[in-house]
């Protein structure tokens, strides 16, 4: 249809061919609107602040959050940490006000040092690790050349959650980055001030003790939030192209010690068998002199007694003495007493008793005994 079939000459929008058209007036058109609104012609306006209570509601609502019990809530208003929750349910600013992160505090981690571990399934091995020269080889205070693989176990420290999300940053993606880093510098550090010997035998507990402890001053310099749980050495050993040489070193140290602890076990056997010998001989030494010494001064108290009696009565005493010896020595033979004053010119006979003689004796025999007791009696 011709824009002028009305023969005026006008345009679509009923103005002239020459006069362009003019925008709607949206003030009058807003105006017109909120009288219909007010007017009650619209039936929203009766429900509209319903619906945005509701909404309102609902919005508040999405604030409220749960916190597990092995977690954190790290609440962030506009990206700014403000607060730290501890397990259950709590509230915070709707979104986007206000988020919140729920890290695990209690979960452990693990992160290897040296060597990385190939699982299958569920079972791992030895043989299914990596080597990871760069990490496992380091130097020791006698400048020789160790291989050391390592495991470290952390958490997040209780309270330390927000230092752990903000205070570190991987740009690696690695989150066991810090900590990696924090080992791999310990170790290192204290490797260096231990002899190889000291690291392969006895002084193993003492560089995981030192190295756990240098790592977690590491850490809390740099408020990461993460505490160390336990350092492991999981291998220790030298080079692989000295190896041989090092177990030719390990084995001779052995013998060393097995001749060193067999003439200990000898020496600690004979020692107390000699320490005991040498004592029982001082103290019987002891005793025989003691009993010496106690007789001779009995001796001297009997012979002082006697010099002092006799010097009271010289001729009993003489006598007393003279009993006794004779009763002494002749305590073991058969004695006949002949008092001198009897029978003077006569001679005595005596009856021997048959238990002084053997079988039958002759007269000469008897003749000659008997003049040995007159002998004796006299």
């Amino acid at each position: 249809m011709a824009w002028n079939d009305n023969g005026m000459g006008s345009g679509p929008w009923g103005h002239g061919g020459g006069v362009p058209p003019q925008p709607p007036d949206v003030d009058q058109i807003v105006r017109l609107l909120k009288e219909r609104i007010q007017g009650g012609r619209n039936p929203l306006a009766k429900i509209g602040p319903i619906l945005i209570v509701i909404a309102i509601t609902v919005w508040m609502a999405t604030g409220i959050y749960v916190v597990g019990p092995d977690e954190n809530g790290v609440v962030l208003r506009f990206g700014r940490h403000v607060e730290t929750t501890g397990p259950g349910p709590h509230w915070r600013l709707p979104y986007p006000i206000a988020t919140v992160l729920t890290p695990k505090v209690t979960k452990v981690e693990r992160i290897e040092i040296g060597y990385r571990s190939r699982a299958r399934g569920d079972v791992r091995s030895a043989g299914d690790d990596v080597d990871v020269p760069a990490e496992s080889l380091m130097l020791t205070g006698d400048e020789n050349i160790i291989d050391i693989d390592m495991s470290v176990q952390y958490r997040i420290k209780d309270g330390g959650a927000a230092n752990y999300l903000f205070n570190s940053r991987n740009p690696s993606g690695d989150r066991h980055k810090v900590v990696r880093d924090a080992a791999e510098s310990s170790i290192r550090q204290v490797i260096g001030r231990n002899e190889i010997d000291s690291a392969l035998t006895a002084g193993k507990e003492k560089i995981q003790s030192d190295a756990k402890q240098t790592m977690q001053k590491i850490l809390d310099s740099y408020n990461s939030g993460i505490m160390i749980v336990a350092v492991q050495l999981q291998k220790v050993a030298p080079p692989p192209e000295v190896v041989h040489a090092f177990k030719d070193v390990a084995s001779a140290r052995e013998d060393r010690e097995r001749a060193v602890n067999e003439a200990q076990g000898y020496a600690n056997d004979i020692l107390p068998k000699a320490k005991g010998e040498a004592a029982k001989v001082i103290q019987e030494a002891e005793a025989y002199r003691t009993a010496k010494v106690i007789r001779a001064q009995g001796d001297v108290h009997r012979f002082q007694a006697i010099l002092k009696e006799y010097v009271k009565a010289r001729d009993v005493t003489e006598t007393r003495l003279y009993l006794e010896s004779m009763e002494e020595v002749l305590s073991g033979i058969n004695k006949v007493i002949v008092d001198p004053k009897a029978g003077q010119n006569l001679l005595p006979y005596l009856q021997i008793p048959p238990s002084m003689g053997k079988g039958t004796r002759q007269d000469g025999n008897a003749k000659g005994d008997a003049t040995h007791g007159r002998g004796e009696a006299q």
